[in-house]
């Protein structure tokens, strides 16, 4: 998937700055920055869910930006928004129903698919996703994209607001994901943790890629300190 020279903003102005980012399939490319740098607008442009003024984004050499959410979707983009956006009077399986599509991929094997992935949810099958706690729902959120199976995912701050023990398990699923060969773009606040699973990293600032390298030749303390501040580990 390729970005090239997009600006987007939201009608006082622009917010992206010509952002450019060019991730390989099967790649876990990480997306860091500091709060208001554009990166969930970012997300919201390849999503369709933004269009941008100028610039374009291509997926295997089909341009995808202006488009309808809906098209992006049938490409196989898939994001999954911060604050999980469960359908929270839908019960767990419900929810995964929704995420197979077509009624062919709703079969019992894809259920079973999603709690070998999140054993957990397996236990919660009849409960209404709304009287679930913030880290349960996003569990249902990273399971629905799981069985989606998209060809790029969009996890935009994922860990957000979650505890420690949490943080772990979606990280797990990230890894998981990862090792399937899927293509993720990961905006994430822990910087260590999204660099320890990171193929590739970006940092946004104020609409514009200011660094961009692999975690390997960029310092992990170095970012931390200029973008994101203290604190950086949960």
């Amino acid at each position: 998937m390729t970005v090239a020279g997009v600006r987007a903003g939201y009608g006082q102005g622009d917010v992206l700055l010509g952002v450019d980012l060019d991730v390989a399939a099967g790649q876990l490319f990480v997306l860091l920055g500091p709060n208001g740098a554009g990166k969930s607008t970012l997300l919201g442009v390849i999503a369709g869910l933004v269009v941008p003024g100028s610039g374009s984004v291509r997926l295997d050499g089909r341009s995808l930006a202006g488009h309808d959410p809906e098209e992006i979707a049938r490409c196989g983009v898939y994001l999954v928004p911060e604050g999980r956006s469960v359908f929270p009077s839908l019960t767990v399986r419900e929810n995964l129903r929704m995420a197979c599509g077509r009624p062919e991929r709703s079969s019992s094997d894809g259920m079973e698919r999603a709690i070998d992935a999140f054993p957990k949810l397996g236990e919660r099958l009849t409960q209404l996703a709304g009287t679930m706690s913030g880290g349960e729902q996003q569990m249902v959120a990273l399971a629905r994209a799981y069985l989606a199976a998209p060809r790029v995912l969009l996890l935009d701050e994922p860990s957000l607001g979650l505890a420690p023990i949490i943080v772990d398990e979606v990280f797990a699923a990230v890894g998981r994901f990862k090792a399937e060969g899927m293509t993720i773009v990961l905006v994430e606040q822990y910087v260590h943790r999204a660099l320890a699973v990171a193929d590739a990293v970006a940092v946004l600032e104020k609409g514009r890629i200011v660094l961009a390298g692999t975690p390997a030749t960029i310092s992990a303390d170095a970012l931390a300190d200029r973008y994101l501040g203290v604190g950086t580990s949960p």
